[in-house]
């Protein structure tokens, strides 16, 4: 487990974050942001010149970042010459941050740091302040982008893209609208459930996961419908937190994967991608792994069954109410993806080996073509 160096926790924790940069004795800060947050964060960028400290902003991450945003933002980055780099956003804003932290003066090539554990270093402090309650990417080793060349997702992992200091503020997901607080929320779900059926589940991370499940399940339909309720806002974004420590030690498995192709061949959004394919993979998956799933169902809010196996279904069940409940679109072909793309979207699936690896089913290409059938 790497731990970010702080973390802060609670409805208007956001208010001590500027006496928290001020502290660090630093003199300009970078923030990586969306230009809806810039309203909320008056009071904060007004304290920050209060104390004599310098800021740049960025409002251009608006979707799934590629290479080329990346090495725009590093240019503009090291221009600002910054002592610290913020994120404050969702998923995408944030993994941007943390690689623009890392790579600012430090210029591996992406290319060459793709992968797990060969980013050798980070020349920045870091700050991660989510604004959405999906990624957990504010506390995990884990960054995602698009490459230019081969319009493939490709994923960086490292324990110095964990951030040094982290805010946690569920109030800054009250805006969020009703989608958005949807597909974020089932992506968190998913990141809880697939550590927790994942082939190298283990139990200190089991805790984290089962919680998260548990959490999100029973607060996520009341965050979407009434997304003024600051309680279930903040359970919910415990929930994706608890999420974002799976990723590192287990990460994710098949619903990633084969989410992937969704984002990079249709450009739909990640959260929604996977739960699109959730309840399919389960039942994909179920068998091969009875206990756990029955395990996942009780997380759900599901009573246990006479066997592993009914419990389990009643799991799937439960997920496809909440996808229902919440107002996902629950079949590809809702989405107008055409059928015959199907098996162009498995040969891609099948290049994320680093999560299929972690399934506890093999699935090989006529398998994903079987779940995108299902899904579709």
């Amino acid at each position: 487990m790497h731990f970010p160096g702080k973390l802060v926790f609670g409805n208007g924790c956001l208010a001590g974050l500027p006496e928290e940069i001020v502290n660090t004795g630093c003199r300009k800060v970078f923030i990586i942001t969306l230009e809806p947050l810039l309203t909320n964060l008056q009071t904060f960028l007004a304290q920050l010149t209060a104390s004599g400290i310098a800021y740049s902003i960025n409002t251009g991450i608006t979707q799934e970042p590629y290479y080329n945003d990346l090495e725009k933002l590093l240019t503009e980055a090291e221009t600002a010459d910054a002592d610290i780099v913020i994120g404050i956003g969702g998923g995408s804003v944030l993994d941007v941050a943390k690689l623009v932290a890392a790579l600012a003066g430090n210029r591996q090539p992406l290319a060459s740091i793709v992968g797990i554990g060969l980013l050798k270093g980070r020349s920045k402090k870091l700050v991660c302040v989510p604004a959405t309650s999906g990624t957990g990417s504010e506390v995990s080793p884990n960054a995602i982008l698009i490459d230019d060349e081969d319009n493939q997702k490709k994923g960086f992992i490292s324990p110095y893209l964990v951030p040094d200091i982290v805010y946690v503020d569920p109030l800054l997901t009250i805006s969020v609208p009703p989608a958005i607080t949807a597909a974020t929320g089932l992506d968190a779900l998913t990141h809880c459930l697939e550590a927790y059926t994942n082939k190298f589940a283990q139990p200190f991370i089991d805790m984290y996961a089962f919680e998260g499940m548990r959490l999100i399940a029973d607060n996520l339909v009341e965050a979407v419908q009434n997304g003024n309720n600051a309680e279930a806002r903040s359970k919910v974004a415990l929930g994706s937190l608890l999420g974002g420590f799976c990723l590192g030690p287990v990460n994710t498995a098949g619903v990633h994967a084969l989410s992937y192709p969704l984002g990079s061949m249709f450009h739909l959004a990640h959260g929604l991608s996977n739960a699109l394919l959730l309840p399919y993979v389960m039942e994909f998956n179920m068998e091969a792994a009875p206990v756990r799933y029955a395990d996942v169902a009780v997380a759900l809010g599901c009573k246990r069954e006479s066997n592993d196996i009914g419990t389990a279904k009643k799991g799937i069940e439960k997920i496809k109410q909440l996808i229902e409940a919440c107002g996902i679109p629950a079949r590809l072909g809702d989405l107008s993806i055409p059928l015959e793309a199907l098996p162009w979207m498995a040969k891609d699936a099948l290049k994320i080996q680093r999560l299929l690896k972690n399934n506890p089913r093999e699935i090989n290409e006529e398998d994903a073509i079987y779940i995108y059938n299902e899904a579709y």
